[in-house]
């Protein structure tokens, strides 16, 4: 396992029965999968009892879930992956295939899911939530739709009433605590898609930027996210 960096603190008004805010800034994939291991081993010991998030982007890399025929759905070869400079890594989170890059805000909540009284489900649907309250801080509608796990918004890119997909999710539980997460596109460079069928749909992809006049930064980002997941977990949580 690589050395794990020091943990910087995002002060966002959290409370004391909130999870901890861990803003890491830019990591490498399999860097920030040793560093997620690291917190979660954290959270099973009771240093957070009450979970953590983690609040990153990676460098640009296509990461490939469990999901059955996932592989396949890389379009790019190794020439053209070398050229982009985009790292391919097999991982053990649910979900197919997905990119992450600069101007993508990546979270990962490492939440303790007995908590809060939650199951597998119950906290995938709380995921999308918390994207969908984030997007309408920001005056953007998102929705989810059946059978296509994330969230989708009506983009203002498209003419033929096609939705598209403005953020990824795909997970993994260990001891009942979660890991991988959310990955959010506020200015990410959407040609790299085109390297993968994203999520294996085959269907576009959008991001804030392209939703708005004005596009965010990811730091105008972070709170609102991390806000709207405290408020939803605080619904929940279970007295001592």
């Amino acid at each position: 396992m690589n050395a794990v960096p020091p943990i910087p603190v995002l002060p966002v008004g959290a409370g004391t029965t909130d999870p901890v805010i861990l803003d890491v800034g830019i990591m490498a994939y399999r860097t920030a999968w040793d560093y997620q291991l690291a917190v979660h081993a954290d959270v099973q010991s009771g240093r957070y009892p009450e979970g953590a998030l983690i609040l990153l982007e990676h460098p640009p890399v296509i990461t490939i879930g469990r999901h059955p025929g996932a592989a396949a759905h890389l379009l790019a070869d190794a020439g053209r992956l070398a050229a982009g400079g985009v790292e391919v890594v097999e991982t053990d989170r649910g979900g197919d295939i997905t990119f992450h890059g600069p101007g993508q805000l990546v979270v990962y909540p490492i939440i303790p899911l007995n908590r809060y009284n939650l199951r597998l489900h119950d906290y995938i649907r709380l995921l999308e939530r918390v994207v969908v309250k984030t997007l309408h801080e920001f005056s953007i509608t998102g929705h989810c739709q059946a059978g296509a796990t994330g969230v989708w918004v009506n983009s203002r890119q498209l003419t033929n009433g096609e939705t598209a997909k403005i953020c990824a999710l795909g997970i993994k539980l260990r001891r009942w605590i979660s890991l991988h997460g959310i990955a959010l596109n506020v200015t990410t460079d959407l040609s790299y898609f085109s390297l993968i069928n994203p999520c294996g749909l085959g269907r576009p992809v959008t991001s804030m930027a392209l939703e708005m006049d004005t596009p965010p930064d990811i730091a105008d980002v972070k709170l609102p996210f991390t806000r709207a997941f405290n408020r939803e977990l605080r619904l929940l949580i279970k007295p001592r």
